[in-house]
């Protein structure tokens, strides 16, 4: 059997459907319609045989956009054959219904996606969304639901696959390149001469959802941790007054690495402290001990950290958590307390403990 899984979504949202890909490789080949944005993170992957690029707000914005991509996908021809690819069934992991005409438009034998997804009017199979379940493990369960509980793996944790490219770009940034004495494969002692690294993640696209004390966290660990910033090309301003605010030394990797370059730097990290974005899924992609700071939003969500050892900060006395599944622009109330309560000595000591 042959399989299409379409996420078009954030980049989170594609980290934790490789559980979903894993499980269909065991059956097939899985080709992936993704955006260009979170295409890369599916590179060296060995469950996908084809990472399909699907650019919907450039190339292929608007509805003649979204046509050419399908008719260029149908184009395809199955490796070492002269037929053009077709799908036994695709599965909608984004679930808009501008991706279920996607997968439509590209055809195939059957459509499964959530019951409560916009474009469930045009899925063929309807799995129920469960609330109570790790995000993860729902997309997973798409390619699962009619086989007994007792098929449930332990762990579903999703998975990347940082190459040679992104290994040397990380030894540049910290330094490691020049050391030719070195064996290959023996980085992770190499951080520094002495001390482990611990990698801050302070972005996110909403607002709220960004912690204001990372620059009194970077202070407190920089006397027994090597401390890097993490983020994307547009986040370097505000790594900049994080690092100018904590007047210590600071790795600030944003904007220098890729999404699996910042998958690989995390990956020798002892822990990493990030916000209720991207960087956490990456943490749990890599299996690296993460503190996860939660304000507006709460974990039961199901987006939580997924890696073996992980602390959860958050305030849950406070009776308006959660008020948004996203994060608002603005405190409804107006103070802010879900994140500006959370002190750094508090962080700092989730890490310590998570590295004892």
């Amino acid at each position: 059997m042959t399989f299409l899984v379409v996420q078009t979504s954030f980049i989170g949202d594609m980290v934790l459907t490789t559980p979903l890909i894993a499980e269909l490789a065991r059956r097939g080949p899985v080709d992936v319609l993704t955006t260009p944005i979170t295409g890369p993170l599916l590179a060296n992957n060995p469950a996908v045989r084809r990472v399909i690029l699907y650019d919907k707000r450039g190339a292929d914005r608007g509805p003649v956009g979204l046509w050419r991509a399908a008719r260029s996908t149908r184009e395809l021809f199955d490796e070492g054959s002269k037929h053009p690819v077709g799908y036994d069934a695709a599965y909608l992991a984004q679930g808009s219904i501008r991706s279920a005409i996607a997968a439509r438009l590209v055809g195939a034998e059957e459509y499964v996606g959530f019951s409560t997804s916009a474009g469930r009017v045009l899925y063929t199979r309807v799995i129920p969304y469960r609330e109570d379940k790790h995000h993860a493990e729902r997309l997973w369960s798409l390619a699962t639901w009619n086989e007994p509980s007792a098929a449930r793996p332990p762990n579903i944790r999703p998975a990347l696959y940082p190459g040679e490219k992104e290994r040397e770009a990380v030894d540049d940034l910290l330094g490691l390149a020049s050391s030719k004495s070195t064996p290959r494969g023996s980085h992770q002692s190499l951080v520094t001469s002495h001390q482990s690294l611990v990698v801050l993640a302070p972005g996110s696209t909403w607002a709220t959802k960004r912690w204001p004390y990372f620059a009194d966290l970077a202070r407190i660990l920089a006397s027994r941790f090597t401390v890097a910033i993490i983020g994307s090309e547009a986040e370097q301003v505000a790594a900049r007054a994080i690092r100018n605010e904590a007047a210590v030394e600071i790795c600030d990797a944003t904007g220098r690495l890729s999404l699996l370059g910042s998958a690989e730097l995390i990956g020798r990290a002892a822990a990493l402290v990030t916000n209720d974005s991207a960087p956490l899924h990456l943490a749990s992609a890599m299996n690296t001990p993460t503190v996860a700071v939660f304000g507006p939003t709460v974990p039961a969500f199901g987006f939580g950290p997924l890696a073996s050892r992980n602390a959860v900060a958050g305030l849950d006395s406070l009776a308006c958590r959660p008020c948004h599944r996203h994060g608002p622009r603005r405190c409804p109330l107006g103070h802010w307390r879900c994140m500006r309560d959370l002190s750094a000595d508090h962080v700092a000591a989730l890490v310590e403990e998570l590295v004892a």
